[in-house]
């Protein structure tokens, strides 16, 4: 019996039902950021308490209320928030009928030892997050796959060899300040503790801008 010749066989990979993450780096930072601390620790005068969501305020997590957007002190960083929301739009091919607009932005101030428990955003298509200020060590943020069933049983994988990308089951990124990352409101994200070692306590915490984005009717 003649050997099959197997060198013209095909092999392909097809990649679908991606998790997209999105990106952007403030070109005017600095600026940007100097006003908002000094508009944050406002807000934190003002209501020392805050609110309690995934933060712990027992370790120097706090918490701004939800409605920041709608103050003239922060319109600056909401109106970066609609453009790159656009930019999202477009990408997805949204319906232009509706505007990818912001639900709820609130801050977070981190102190050294603080973070964030794992958590998603229900009510929204896309969450937010912008860092003012990020201390070296301050905490990565951490994405988990969000196929559970795909956890159960992990492969095994070539020793001393970074795996490719499609079969990560965690995605960690550093917190830079000017730099703004959206994700799908639904996938699952923590904070790690702020282990910042700055000489100044107020240097050492992880200020945070956050949002949620939905799809609002474009009014006429």
């Amino acid at each position: 019996m003649a050997k099959k010749n197997n060198s013209s066989d095909t092999f392909a990979q097809e990649v679908y039902f991606p998790t997209m993450i999105y990106s952007s780096k403030l070109h005017d930072a600095e600026e940007i950021n100097r006003e908002l601390i000094k508009n944050i620790r406002h807000e934190q005068e003002e209501d020392r308490k805050g609110i309690q969501r995934s933060n712990f305020s027992n370790l120097g997590g706090w918490h701004s209320k939800n409605h920041l957007y709608k103050k003239k002190a922060f319109k600056d960083i909401a109106n970066r928030v609609r453009q790159t929301a656009a930019k999202i739009s477009e990408d997805c091919g949204y319906d232009p009928k509706f505007k990818l607009d912001i639900g709820t932005m609130w801050s977070i101030i981190n102190s050294p030892g603080s973070f964030n428990r794992s958590h998603i955003h229900p009510g929204c298509l896309w969450s937010g997050v912008y860092y003012v200020q990020a201390p070296k060590n301050s905490g990565h943020i951490e994405f988990t796959e969000p196929r559970t069933q795909h956890l159960m049983d992990q492969a095994s994988f070539a020793p001393d060899t970074k795996r490719p990308r499609q079969c990560w089951t965690k995605v960690r990124y550093e917190p830079i300040a000017g730099k703004m990352i959206i994700f799908p409101a639904w996938l699952y994200h923590a904070v790690m503790p702020n282990l910042a070692e700055e000489a100044k306590q107020e240097d050492a915490e992880r200020i945070i801008i956050s949002f949620n984005l939905s799809q609002y009717p474009v009014k006429k």
